[in-house]
């Protein structure tokens, strides 16, 4: 796939529910020199500003979390654990610090790596801390659309959000129902808003 070409900003300028749901099919596409790396995307999360009490906004404005202010589409890269790099998406208009969270995608040319998970997938498309902050409407990495959508979407609760409270239980986590690359496969649907035909 040579053709490809980063989804303009304005996609990334909404309602960050509506791009989390939008990102599933989507293409992510990481170019290091000569090689790339693609996977589709197929298992996200959606953090939905400093009212929500799982996103990283919540805390307030910091080094870390100044990404998510700033303009959107652009790759918020974080390290938890101090092993596992996670990447976000950011949304919505500057000011308004949301993201969505990459949490699977399904390999489609250059990984013969697990991608099921945030820090699985960040390991197979080689991305780390370099890439905190890069713009998203670049070429070396960013999402790309050649037209596929996922028949089925399922909307769950988060992963691993406890310290949440209420929070924890929002159906904020979105996932191709018919992909075996999804993260886990023991998920309770909040709500199944019905098949689409792909395209």
């Amino acid at each position: 796939m040579t053709d490809l070409q980063a989804l303009p900003r304005d996609f990334f300028a909404r309602d960050t529910l509506v791009v989390a749901r939008e990102l599933l099919g989507k293409l992510l596409v990481r170019r290091i020199g000569t090689t790339q790396r693609i996977g589709r995307i197929v298992e996200v999360e959606a953090y939905t500003g400093p009212h929500d009490l799982a996103a990283h906004s919540s805390k307030g404005l910091t080094p870390r979390t100044a990404v998510m202010h700033g303009d959107p589409g652009h790759a918020y890269v974080y390290l938890i654990y101090g092993i596992h790099h996670c990447m976000n998406v950011v949304t919505e208009p500057a000011g308004k610090p949301c993201a969505v969270l990459l949490r699977a995608l399904e390999p489609v040319e250059g990984i013969d790596a697990n991608t099921r998970g945030p820090g699985l997938l960040c390991k197979a498309m080689d991305i780390d801390l370099r890439c905190n902050r890069k713009d998203l409407c670049g070429d070396e990495l960013f999402v790309a659309d050649d037209g596929r959508q996922p028949a089925t979407i399922l909307a769950t609760p988060r992963i691993g959000v406890a310290y949440a409270g209420e929070w924890a239980l929002a159906p904020y986590r979105f996932l191709d129902a018919d992909s075996a690359w999804v993260s886990g496969k023991n998920y309770r649907a909040v709500s199944a808003p019905g098949r689409r035909k792909s395209r």
